[in-house]
Order: structure tokens, then sequence, then C-alpha cells
């Protein structure tokens, strides 16, 4: 009898422990079937990250500026030796090798005033209306060395650059045309594309005799000027 009774409960045991195994089994498919692939989601995040699409920009190659060629007046003083300073007009030229690098020819002509000797001599005079005319030319090559901007407040920037000139030329004075070395400094403001504001420090070298002994003269010039690229 207790045989029985023991059989009994153990296929009781048995019919409730499949039943709750199946009820197991269903619940852990529908949980499954609930959650999103794993593998989908990152997929998606990393793509609302990353977007993989670029835009393609459009490049105006009209406004690259690739303008070589500069010329502009310049305006200044020039202290010739012995005869106290004077203005001085010119006009300037410039071919820009590369970034760094230019080549500049430059004109110019001033009125020389009394020399000093004239001055405590009232009546002696050494050279005539003519001949106290100035002039010079010379081609140089000009490096910019220091290239940066300049600003205006807090929105307005400007590219700027200094430069260092050497040349050679001639200086006509006195009657005489002089072999002259050029040395100088310059300041360039770029203010658009095309149009510049220079300004310039240069000496001029030259032997000459006017007052019984030869020596080297050096005529200091500072000026400014206005440039256009073309």
């Amino acid at each position: 009898m207790e045989i029985r009774i023991q059989r009994i409960f153990l296929k009781i045991s048995r019919m409730f422990s499949m039943f709750f195994l199946a009820i197991g089994l269903i619940m852990s498919n529908q949980v499954m079937a609930a959650e999103p692939d794993s593998d989908q989601t990152a997929d998606d995040d990393v793509g609302s990250i990353f977007d993989p699409k670029v835009e393609r920009r459009e490049v105006e190659r009209e406004a690259i500026n690739t303008e070589n060629w500069e010329i502009g007046a310049f305006y200044g003083i020039i202290s010739i030796e012995d005869f106290g300073s004077t203005e001085i007009i010119g006009a300037r030229v410039a071919y820009h090798v590369t970034e760094d690098f230019f080549i500049e020819s430059s004109y110019a002509q001033a009125t020389a005033g009394l020399s000093s000797f004239e001055r405590l001599n009232g009546n002696i005079v050494l050279l005539t209306d003519k001949q106290r005319e100035y002039s010079y030319f010379n081609v140089a090559l000009g490096f910019n060395f220091l290239p940066g901007e300049g600003f205006v407040g807090d929105q307005l920037a400007f590219s700027t650059s200094m430069y260092f000139l050497t040349g050679l030329g001639s200086t006509d004075f006195a009657g005489e045309q002089r072999s002259t070395i050029m040395v100088g400094a310059g300041y360039r403001v770029l203010f658009t594309d095309w149009f510049a504001w220079h300004l310039t420090l240069r000496d001029s070298f030259y032997d000459i005799e006017l007052l019984g002994s030869a020596k080297t003269a050096n005529d200091l010039e500072f000026s400014t000027s206005f440039t256009i690229f073309f």
C-alpha cells in the first residue's frame, strides 16, 4: 500500500516539474523576442555618431588669386648727403617669383637743395639747377622673411609681410651717372588680393667727388606707396 502511494506522489511531482519547465521555456522565448539585436543596435549607435556621408564642396577657381605682377607709385623723403633732405616721388614694378622671393625695379626723382658749404658761403654755387636734379634707377631682389597678419579690432585682419631688398643700379646727380648699391627693408599690408600698401626704407651707396675729395655717399630714403597686383 505504501509503495503504491509513493508511486502516485512520484508521478505527480514529475508532472509538476514538466509543467513548470514548459512555462519557463515559453517565458524565455518571449523575452528573447522582445530584446533588440545587440549587433544591430551597436551599428545604429556608430552610424548616429559617425556619419559616413561627406558632402562634396565646390571650389571656385576664379576666387584663387594667381597674379604675380605688382605695380605702384611711391612718395617719400630722401636725405642726399651734403645737400639735405627733400621730397622724392617714383614708381616701382615687381614680379613675385615665389611666395618668398620677388624681383623689383624702381625709378625715382628729386631735386637737391643747397649744401652746407653753400649755406655758409652765400655767394658760392656748386651746382646749377639742372645739376641739382636727382634721379635713380635700380633692380633689386626681395625676400619676404616675416609673413603674418595685422589686426584692426576683433573682426578685421589683413595679410602682412616684412621684406629685405638688395640691388644694383645707377644714380644721376650733379651731371654724372654713378653706379649704385642699394639695400633696404619694407613692410607690406595686403588689403585685398590685388591692393597693397608699403612702408619702405632704402639706403643707396655711390662714389662722388664734389668738394675736392672723393668719398662714398649714402642717401637714406623713407617712402610709402600703394600698389596693385595684376
